[in-house]
């Protein structure tokens, strides 16, 4: 276990309807906590580390058991601001067949929605922490959300704390008067030290096309040239971030995926295994899987950059075997993957 991980968003009330049924289809919504920022939080609890969630959450009976949610997993949930009228939800119809899955979210006017700068003693919570994550969701809900989020991340900033930051670009979200994502997003990212993102959100961020990850099964070969290209290039216009993650996802069907990862860390490109998953049955909260799984496995494994990455890709991997948004696989239940599949691992090393 190391110090201590603070993670910042916003936590959610996610509704579906039972089995594979529309959202438009039957009377009865099952409810599960989640949330980017909490499912890290969760994951990274699970996993042994001494993990600190933060957000605003009404002082009703929702608010207090979407803590408990999150405190029987093992987060430090002491720290949560309480106030507001609601808890932010969103709707969740799961791809079945040739059918796309849907996410509806209904956040305006949640507690934190209307989070303002000066209401959390950052100083406080972050004296003696040694990584703060957030996200860019943080920074889209609402103008006063973002600069709470700018204050937190100046202040981590002065205080010397490891920034990591998932960009989780959701376009739906950035709706108040004056958002500029892509300003705010850049912002962000030049105030952080490692970064996660999928290979949608890197080309959004680049706005260079990806190399095509097609993988029908673990023979693909990668564009290891083109890629590292890309990796170059992203760092040359945010130099501060010397470690870079990048998620890749290939949906053969809504229930067989391929997943791999590549990680850019200090002039060279390393590639995890290609995963090969034939029943998926919740992908929701997989990056976040990869962000608590890279988290740990810097504490797991300090000198080795390879077991890192591949033990973030066994952590995404395992998620989508388990219903909701958070990942509950265990440091052991991860390893136990990754040996099995650590003969498929692959050091691939860029121009210096």
């Amino acid at each position: 276990m190391g110090k201590k991980i603070v993670t910042f968003g916003e936590l959610l009330l996610r509704f579906s309807k039972p089995g594979q049924l529309r959202l438009t289809q039957g009377d009865l919504f099952m409810s599960k906590y989640g949330g980017s920022e909490a499912n890290v939080a969760v994951s990274l609890a699970y996993q042994g580390e001494d993990v600190t969630y933060i957000t605003r959450l009404p002082g009703t009976p929702v608010g207090y058991a979407g803590a408990m949610s999150l405190s029987q997993y093992g987060v430090d949930t002491s720290q949560i601001l309480y106030g507001g009228k609601r808890i932010g939800t969103y709707y969740f119809e799961p791809a079945a067949g040739m059918r796309a899955p849907k996410v509806i979210y209904d956040r305006d006017g949640s507690a934190y929605y209307d989070l303002q700068p000066g209401m959390i003693p950052w100083r406080e919570i972050l004296k003696g922490c040694s990584y703060f994550h957030v996200s860019g969701i943080t920074a889209a809900i609402s103008s006063k959300a973002s600069e709470a989020t700018f204050e937190a991340l100046d202040i981590a900033d002065e205080l010397g704390v490891t920034i990591c930051f998932d960009i989780n670009y959701r376009k739906n979200l950035w709706k108040y008067e004056g958002a500029e994502p892509r300003k705010t997003l850049s912002k962000m990212l030049s105030r952080c030290d490692m970064m996660f993102g999928d290979a949608v959100e890197f080309e959004w961020l680049s706005q260079h096309p990806q190399p095509p990850f097609t993988a029908l099964d673990s023979s693909f070969q990668m564009q290891m040239k083109e890629y590292g290209e890309w990796f170059d290039d992203l760092h040359a216009k945010y130099p501060r971030i010397k470690h870079w993650m990048m998620g890749m996802r290939n949906e053969i069907s809504s229930k067989h995926h391929t997943l791999t990862a590549l990680l850019w860390t200090e002039g060279k490109l390393l590639q995890a295994p290609i995963m090969d998953i034939p029943d998926v049955i919740d992908p929701v909260g997989v990056g976040d899987a990869f962000m608590g799984g890279w988290l740990h496995a810097i504490n797991l494994f300090p000198d080795d950059r390879q077991k890192q990455l591949n033990y973030s890709l066994a952590a995404a991997t395992l998620k989508n075997s388990i219903p909701g948004d958070f990942n509950l696989s265990t440091e052991d239940e991860i390893l136990d993957l990754l040996e099995r599949r650590h003969h498929q691992g692959t050091i691939y090393k860029t121009y210096e």
